[in-house]
C-alpha cells in the first residue's frame, strides 16, 4: 500500500483544509483587531479605511486615480468618492484633473495629509508597543516575510474567482 506524499510545507497542496482556513481566520481576527485600536487612536470622524487610503498612497506614490485606488482597496467606486471627498475636506489630499486624459482625475497627497499619516503611523505604534513584549516581536519579525509574501499572491490573484 503505496503512502500519500507529504505536504508540501505545513500548508503545502495536500495540506488539511482546515488549516489553511484557520490560518487566513486568524490573519482577519489580526486585521479586525488591529482595526479596532488604530480606530481608536484616529480623532473623530477619520474611519481606518481612510487612514488606509493615504497609507496606500504614502506607500505607491501620489497621482494615482480614484478608480485605481478603489480597485487596489477593493471597494466600488462610489464609496472610494465619498471616503476622497471626507479626505478632501479635511485638507488631507486634493484631487487634480489628469494631465493625460480630461475625463479623469488623479489623487495627490497634501502636507498636511502626509504629516496626519506620519502622526497616525506613530500613535498606531505606540498603541502596539504597549501590549508587545520581546517575544511577541521576535514572532512578527520572523513571520513578515511570509505574511508579505501571502499578500503578494493574493494582491496577484485578487480577480480570481473561484470555481
Amino acid at each position: 500500500m503505496d503512502a500519500d506524499p507529504p505536504p508540501e510545507g505545513p500548508l503545502g497542496a495536500n495540506a488539511d483544509a482546515g488549516k489553511v482556513f484557520a490560518y487566513f481566520n486568524e490573519i482577519g481576527i489580526i486585521a479586525q483587531l488591529s482595526g479596532a485600536l488604530l480606530a481608536r487612536v484616529l480623532p473623530d470622524g477619520v474611519h481606518p479605511s481612510h487612514f488606509f487610503i493615504l497609507n496606500h498612497l504614502v506607500r505607491m506614490g501620489d497621482g494615482k486615480t480614484p478608480l485605481s485606488i478603489a480597485a487596489a482597496m477593493q471597494v466600488t467606486k462610489a464609496t472610494m468618492s465619498h471616503s476622497l471627498a471626507v479626505l478632501e475636506k479635511r485638507g488631507f489630499i486634493e484631487t487634480r484633473p489628469s494631465a493625460t486624459d480630461a475625463r479623469s482625475k488623479q489623487v495627490f497627497l497634501t502636507q498636511p495629509g502626509r504629516a496626519f499619516q506620519l502622526n497616525a503611523v506613530s500613535a498606531a505604534t505606540l498603541a502596539f508597543q504597549r501590549i508587545l513584549g520581546e517575544g511577541d516581536r521576535k514572532i512578527m519579525a520572523e513571520s513578515l516575510p511570509g505574511l508579505a509574501a501571502i499578500r503578494k499572491l493574493l494582491d496577484e490573484n485578487r480577480d480570481i474567482t473561484p470555481g
